[in-house]
């Protein structure tokens, strides 16, 4: 399966490694490496996780953050990577932005 990273998703991995930086200098890097392993998982695992607001949702183990993806043909198309502590509203409108 070929997974790929729409400018959403690639917007909100920046906006994420921007809020952990801010934290402390090399967490943003962390951040980033982390849940690029965990996108990079998908060729494997897609179609696995469940689904929330009608796209798939893998959580990340190590990061409260959620990897939003559909599935078209046989690639998987991460379109959010989201901070799962924000309200469920402000996550349902990002998952409705266009892509």
């Amino acid at each position: 399966m070929r997974v790929e990273i729409l400018s959403t998703a690639e917007d909100d991995l920046a906006e994420g490694h921007r809020f952990y930086e801010r934290q402390e200098s090399g967490i943003g890097g962390y951040f980033l490496d982390t849940l690029f392993a965990e996108i990079d998982s998908l060729q494997l695992y897609a179609g696995m996780h469940r689904k929330k607001w009608g796209k798939y949702r893998m959580l990340s183990t190590r990061i409260p953050f959620g990897v939003f993806y559909p599935i078209h043909e046989d690639t998987v198309q991460v379109c959010a990577v989201l901070d799962l502590r924000r309200r469920p509203s402000f996550l349902r409108r990002q998952l409705s932005r266009d892509t």
